[in-house]
């Protein structure tokens, strides 16, 4: 039975593949460049952007199941191709956003629930797998660590319970290769709520020095955060982190309570990438 990856070159996806190949499941990786993907030997891959539905034929043949990334464009043509395929079974890598109230018009939480709705109205199994804040989003203050600036937020005590990526695809495995999380929707979370205050502390003990917080207004963020993403977009996160700053998180599904087996703190991935925030001369 081969299992096609969406979004091969993503960390989960990456883990994802290494999982199923190590358990010795046929696994077929798909990339819009599968020339850049790096793969274990034995791991086929396969040119596939669901903007060109042209290629899904050749990607899903001899598929049984698929792990899909979040993406509306195209996600019509590739069900009724993974139905005329013989897919079983379809696990959505989809985010905790779909569950907010205003998910329809949400630039964060429409893309994954379009999605979702479609492959509910399929004849495919499907699960869904809604992951919270990524641990890895803390890539993005590696610039000013690296370079001993200070980390500007506009809200420094908004509470996030950070899922490390590896925990992800753990679960992700389970759901394909199990059958204890088949069918479900499922919401994930790292074990513990903490502030983006409380990560930048950790990340800190991690490098080995002083990571300094300074609180801008949300104009100022506004300003240097439309440089990387629409406006829609930038006030989204804002305004989530506006709310979140109000008391901790709720920490949802982990490894823990899913798999038996410990999640993966926030620590762990700070150490796990602290090379990512070393100094920069």
């Amino acid at each position: 039975m081969t299992t096609l990856v969406t979004g091969a070159r993503g960390k989960v996806g990456q883990g994802l593949i290494a999982r199923l190949h190590a358990a010795g499941h046929t696994v077929r990786a798909a990339s819009a460049n599968p020339a850049e993907l790096t793969v274990p030997d034995g791991v086929g891959t396969v040119e596939l952007a669901l903007d060109h539905p042209e290629g899904l034929d050749a990607a899903l043949r001899g598929v049984r199941q698929v792990f899909l990334y979040p993406e509306p464009v195209g996600v019509h043509e590739l069900i009724k191709a993974a139905e005329t395929a013989g897919v079983e079974h379809v696990v959505l890598l989809s985010s905790a956003s779909v569950l907010g109230p205003d998910a329809e018009t949400d630039p964060l939480a429409s893309h994954s629930l379009t999605v979702e709705r479609a492959l509910a109205a399929s004849d495919l199994t499907c699960t869904f797998l809604r992951p919270d804040a990524f641990a890895s989003n803390s890539f993005g203050w590696a610039y000013f660590i690296g370079r001993s600036m200070p980390v500007q937020l506009a809200y420094p005590d908004a509470h996030i319970a950070p899922i490390h990526p590896e925990d992800i695809a753990d679960i992700a495995f389970e759901a394909l290769t199990g059958e204890s999380l088949t069918g479900r929707a499922i919401t994930l979370t790292g074990p513990e709520s903490l502030t983006f205050r409380e990560q930048l502390a950790v990340l800190a003990d991690a490098v080995g020095r002083a990571v300094p917080v300074e609180q801008i207004t949300r104009a100022e963020a506004e300003r240097q955060m439309g440089r990387f993403m629409p406006p829609a977009m930038v006030g989204s996160l804002l305004d989530l982190w506006a709310a979140a700053s109000h008391g901790p998180a709720t920490v949802a599904d982990t490894t823990e309570t899913l798999l038996g087996r410990p999640a993966r703190t926030y620590r762990q991935w700070a150490r796990d990438n602290a090379g990512a925030f070393a100094a920069q001369h």
